[in-house]
């Protein structure tokens, strides 16, 4: 029988209990009538001498009543117990399932077990086939060498024999002649040959023993092979698991594998080395490490950061060591990024973030996690980054903690080194590989020198990003189309320029000089300072009485405009209109000798918002 039968029989018996308790209940509730079906015997409470009948009010309503509510009870308790008898079913269907699997699971052990007896059954016969062969052979060669013996012997006896007839017969002859001097002619010669054949020693003994002395045959192997039908074979290749999100640490790996079920093993060896960058992966000069565990997992440590290891996996018993299973490759966590602060920029809406990754090899992605702060852990996070920056989307007026984990197939890295953002102005650096030769950054990024000497070009180190004719350097001002205001100090016997520039602006053309650059120029004369505000070579002809130290710059995208102020004084001083195609950078020159400071990550005076 098997196993759905066994299941289908066991539900018929739970079906024929729940109908034989349901009969049950029927006939209980059905009491009041006989055999036949008929109303049975009513009893009516006796009086005191007399029988009291039904009241024809209704007042023995009671007891039906009392039956209405015992039927409810039995039926309550009848669903009470179906259900119980349900749950059983379940479970004993659950158990069937699981003693189907069982039966499944011991046919297959079954089948693996007949297949290896017979194959050691066969590998037995075909062994003593050979050994049978082998001595057969043997005790044939035996037999015609004792028989070639035997019959050389016996061919030698007939000689002798022969021989010794012949002698026999020449003497008789002799003996019966009459003629003496024959006799004694002949009687010499006879005597001659039988002291000859007298002299020849026959050997009598048998030439080959009857006896066959052919050692058995070892059949030790055989023994051997008899021995091992019980022994446990020794274990197939395992196979091992690829890797698995976030099972993998900085310097550890956490590996798995699996083993066919019915293999014995006592332990396994877990191999593994670094596929370096130089070196071929089938390469044998990587140092191969090894570990051994009796479970079928295994973390390795001391390991390299963000490097790819080659891993492979025996198993032992007392048999033998299966084959290696297949090569895998698993990863370790990458080394925390470093964030680079000159870099990093920020608006009271958003902030770019820049990094490093620090590793030589390529991560998957990166993860940027920030919280206000104050507030506990991280309250936001932003995934699956492809590159070395990020804009984050942020709320103004706030404090903002930041930081970057790195991210593989083995899980997210250490988290950077956390910087603190502020929202309540634009905040940015000098970029200081567009700074003109003879301009000196300050080391803070943020006041800018033009010395006295003069460099003649051939000195000068200059690239295609590098401004070569206005002593000039752009700010990396973030790419957000908002609101953007900072501040720049000057001295009043400094000539400058201030003002933006697409970031592709000319090089070798002047601020202002250009259609890609907006500022605003100071100019020293042997009679006034004079101010003008450039854009293609045109300024609007404008006075301006009282010379501003301090000028605040206001950029506002969607209004299309930029203007300057004197922030001393609160007053306006001039206003580009302009819808800016592209982003655009703060620019900063210097046409004499002198220094400007930048002053930004301050909130704009309302004065600029008008």
């Amino acid at each position: 029988m098997d196993q759905g039968e066994i299941r289908g029989a066991r539900l018929d018996v739970i079906t024929e209990e729940v109908e034989h308790q349901d009969l049950n209940r029927t006939s209980i509730t059905m009491e009041p009538y006989n055999d036949r079906g008929e109303p049975g015997a009513q009893r009516f409470p006796v009086g005191t001498g007399e029988g009291s009948s039904p009241s024809p009010t209704g007042a023995d309503d009671g007891h039906d009543e009392d039956s209405i509510f015992k039927d409810g009870e039995i039926e309550t308790e009848s669903t009470i117990i179906r259900n119980r008898l349900q749950e059983k079913v379940a479970e004993m269907e659950h158990f069937a399932g699981h003693l189907e699997e069982i039966f499944l699971t011991v046919e297959e052990n079954f089948g693996r077990r007949e297949q290896h007896l017979e194959q050691h059954y066969n590998d037995v016969l075909q062994t003593l086939s050979q050994r049978y062969d082998e001595r057969s052979s043997g005790l044939e060669q035996e037999k015609k060498g004792k028989l070639e013996g035997l019959y050389g012997q016996l061919l030698t006896c007939g000689q002798a024999m022969d021989a010794s007839k012949e002698l026999i017969e020449m003497a008789q002859e002799i003996h019966r002649s009459q003629d003496k001097r024959l006799f004694l002619k002949a009687v010499m010669p006879a005597i001659k040959r039988i002291e000859a054949f007298a002299k020849d020693e026959l050997d009598l003994t048998l030439a080959a023993d009857l006896e066959f002395n052919t050692p058995l045959a070892d059949l030790s192997d055989v023994k051997t092979m008899m021995d091992s039908i019980n022994v446990v074979p020794a274990p197939s290749a395992p196979v091992i698991n690829p890797q698995i999100p976030n099972s993998a640490t900085q310097t550890s790996l956490r590996v798995c594998w699996s083993l066919f079920s019915d293999d014995t093993v006592e332990y396994y060896e877990l191999y593994y080395r670094p596929v370096l960058e130089d070196t071929p992966v089938d390469s044998a000069s990587a140092r191969v490490s090894k570990a051994e565990v009796k479970e079928t997992h295994c973390t390795v440590t001391d390991l390299l950061p963000n490097a790819q290891y080659e891993l492979w996996v025996t198993a032992t018993n007392t048999t033998g060591i299966s084959p290696a299973s297949e090569k895998a490759f698993y990863m370790t966590v990458p080394s925390p990024p470093a964030i680079k602060q000159r870099e990093c920029t920020s608006c009271p809406e958003a902030a770019l973030i820049r990094w490093e990754s620090g590793n030589a090899d390529p991560v998957d992605s990166y993860t940027v996690e920030f919280s206000e702060m104050g507030a506990d852990g991280v309250t936001e996070s932003i995934v699956a980054v492809p590159n070395c920056q990020s804009l984050i989307q942020l709320q103004a007026g706030r404090r903002y903690l930041i930081s970057v984990r790195a991210v593989n197939i083995g899980g997210p890295s250490n988290r950077s080194e956390v910087v603190t953002v502020s929202t309540t102005g634009t905040f940015f650096h000098l970029l200081e590989d567009t700074a003109h030769p003879c301009l000196s950054v300050s080391p803070d990024g943020f006041t800018i020198f033009n010395g006295d000497e003069e460099q003649p070009i051939s000195a000068m180190g200059l690239d295609d990003n590098t401004f070569t004719r206005c002593v000039a350097v752009l700010g990396d001002l973030i790419p957000v189309r908002g609101r953007h205001y900072w501040e720049v100090e000057v001295d009043e016997a400094t000539e400058f320029r201030i003002g933006v520039a697409y970031e592709d602006t000319e090089r070798s053309s002047y601020l202002g000089a250009n259609n890609s650059s907006w500022c605003m120029r100071h100019i020293l004369t042997p009679s006034r300072h004079k101010y003008e505000f450039l854009h293609s070579g045109w300024s609007p002809d404008l006075r301006i009485t009282v010379n501003p130290e301090r000028i605040g710059v206001a950029l506002d995208y969607q209004r299309g405009t930029l203007s300057f102020f004197n922030v001393d004084l609160e007053q306006h001083l001039h206003t580009f209109q302009c819808h800016f195609q592209h982003y655009v950078l703060p620019c900063f020159g210097l046409d004499n000798p002198g220094a400007l400071t930048v002053h930004n990550g301050i909130e704009a005076p309302e004065y600029t918002l008008v």
